[in-house]
């Protein structure tokens, strides 16, 4: 229990750097003489150090435990923040970098302390409510940035983030020698080089299937997390604010789906009939968002958000269960450092593709109706490896 509070408290803490700069994206482009959609810019930068900072992690959590590489992690979250702050693009792209590079390791870390010390009758509910963290971090940055950067600016809100994450690695560390056991200080990876981890998952069939749908679930998931409040206050019309308490909604949802879901797989369902069923729905509100009228009510707007919230952002824990139960014994971090580099660069792709197909077709509009079609594809790959592993 103390690891899965910890873990939360990390993830959560790391989703909400990571999404504080785009919940005031209006703002900040304006500083920078751009439009919003530049954060989708700013989002894959911090992916691509992401990327890097999983593989590392098949190596560096092994050898320095999961909280260490967590502080880790964190310290360099809270350095790319503190890059971030400048109103300068070139200065904010490296700290994005670095902030995806602390980013990275958070994930396989967590993985390999929870598959650990979890029961496997109960993993894909332990790892969904560890992975609460994430939408959970996002709700806080979209309840509390925007609100604070009007007091403030947006540069001090950014900072404030910042110290909060080096707070939480100091925090830890009272925790690091309990939790920290059974260190390999030798351990050099499942291969030589980098992208071994990687090669690990691609050379398992069931992990690459899983790895693959991560990617293109990941790159739905990111583009409605970044692009929300920018959608609602250029089309819909909605104050800073206002858009930022309705993506708060749309994140909660996320943290009361990952809960659900993993219950839900759980008690029978089973993780690819679950995650299908969760593209299903993303796909459905992805058709929806291409409708909605600029009069359509705040009720409905809100239904609308905790519905893709829900789905969209509640397929985290289900996956990581999934792939922990598939590792070999004792690779749970390494293959997890592997599949989030494949997830990441879903991520990578996902925001500035969304941005670019946005402003070529006019409208956010247009960009929901782009990532209709990964959605498809995971639904009927999920739909049918499913049934190939019952038969």
């Amino acid at each position: 229990m103390l690891g899965l509070i910890l873990t939360l408290a990390v993830q959560a803490t790391a989703s909400m750097a990571l999404l504080a700069l785009p919940m005031v994206a209006p703002a900040v482009g304006a500083a920078l003489g751009m439009s919003g959609t530049f954060v989708g810019y700013y989002i894959s930068a911090a992916y691509i150090g992401a990327v890097l900072g999983s593989l590392l992690a098949g190596s560096l959590v092994p050898r320095l435990g999961s909280i260490r590489s967590s502080q880790l992690g964190l310290i360099l979250v809270a350095s790319g923040l503190g890059l971030s702050c400048t109103a300068h693009l070139a200065p904010m792209l490296v700290g994005a970098l670095v902030l995806g590079l602390g980013y990275g390791p958070i994930t396989p870390a967590s993985s390999h302390l929870l598959a650990q010390t979890s029961s496997p009758r109960h993993l894909s509910l332990i790892f969904s409510l560890k992975q609460t963290g994430v939408p959970l971090g996002g709700m806080l940055a979209a309840a509390l940035v925007p609100p604070l950067a009007m007091r403030t600016g947006w540069q001090w809100a950014i900072a404030a983030v910042a110290i909060a994450c080096a707070l939480c690695a100091v925090a830890a560390q009272p925790l690091r020698q309990r939790l920290d056991g059974g260190l390999q200080p030798g351990h050099r990876g499942s291969g030589p080089g980098v992208l071994a981890p990687i090669r690990q998952v691609w050379a398992h069939p069931p992990l690459r299937i899983l790895a693959i749908c991560s990617l293109l679930y990941s790159a739905v998931q990111v583009s409605l997390t970044t692009y929300t409040v920018t959608f609602l206050t250029a089309e819909l019309g909605m104050t800073l604010v206002a858009a930022g308490l309705a993506s708060s909604v749309c994140q909660f949802a996320g943290v009361a789906g990952r809960i659900g879901w993993g219950w839900v797989a759980d008690r029978g369902l089973g993780a690819l009939r679950t995650l299908a069923l969760l593209g299903t729905l993303s796909l459905a509100c992805c058709i929806v968002s291409t409708l909605i009228p600029a009069t359509l009510s705040t009720q409905a707007l809100l239904v609308l958000l905790a519905t893709f919230g829900a789905a969209a952002i509640g397929w985290n824990g289900v996956y990581l269960a999934e792939l922990a139960r598939r590792s070999p014994a004792g690779m749970a971090g390494t293959v997890t450092g592997g599949a989030s580099a494949i997830t990441f660069l879903g991520v990578v792709a996902g925001p500035p593709l969304f941005g670019l197909v946005s402003e070529l077709g006019g409208s956010y509009r247009t960009g929901f109706a782009m990532l209709a079609l990964p959605l498809g594809w995971c639904v009927v790959r999920l739909v049918l490896e499913n049934r190939q592993r019952q038969a």
